[in-house]
């Protein structure tokens, strides 16, 4: 998704983020939902270069998306963090999440990025597809994060080598 399609898209987008903060995603937000930072969180993402959004729709309708960030160091231009998945929580279980990360990493290969980086809630669901898909563990940190309940939580810390 480009600039102009998030902007576009701005409402919708807002919309899947509040509904996953909802449902307990913990993506940087807690409740009461604020709408108005979702909001500001989209526009600084259309605005960030080397950003690379992707979305997974039905018909018209997002489902899904992920965020592929580059580092923006000389140093780590190898590197990427994938930010931010969401699945709909009325379209979960049907795929969407594997192959919105499937996704990220061809992106970055086409970016010539060969290691992905990402941290998710200890125990989660997030952290089980992460596995699956072949992402090693780096080390878990206590107390790193919110919930949106105000709960704070572990992350686990993964990394990806992404082959040519």
């Amino acid at each position: 998704m480009q600039p102009p399609e998030l902007e576009a898209r701005g409402a919708e987008l807002t919309d899947l983020l509040g509904a996953c903060v909802e449902r307990g995603a913990s993506v940087g937000f807690v409740l009461p939902f604020d709408r108005a930072a979702g909001e500001a969180m989209w526009r600084e993402t259309a605005a960030r270069p080397g950003t690379a959004v992707l979305g997974a729709f039905e018909a018209s309708r997002l489902l899904g998306v992920v965020l592929l960030v580059r580092s923006p160091r000389q140093n780590g231009r190898q590197c990427a963090s994938v930010q931010t998945l969401l699945v709909a929580p009325d379209a979960r279980r049907r795929g969407l999440g594997r192959a919105l990360l499937e996704g990220a990493e061809a992106e970055a290969r086409r970016r010539g990025i060969t290691l992905l980086l990402l941290d998710t809630e200890t125990g989660g669901d997030a952290a089980r597809l992460y596995r699956a898909l072949g992402w090693i563990e780096a080390g878990v940190v206590p107390g790193y994060a919110a919930r949106p309940d105000g709960r704070i939580t572990p992350q686990t810390f993964f990394h990806k080598p992404l082959r040519a």
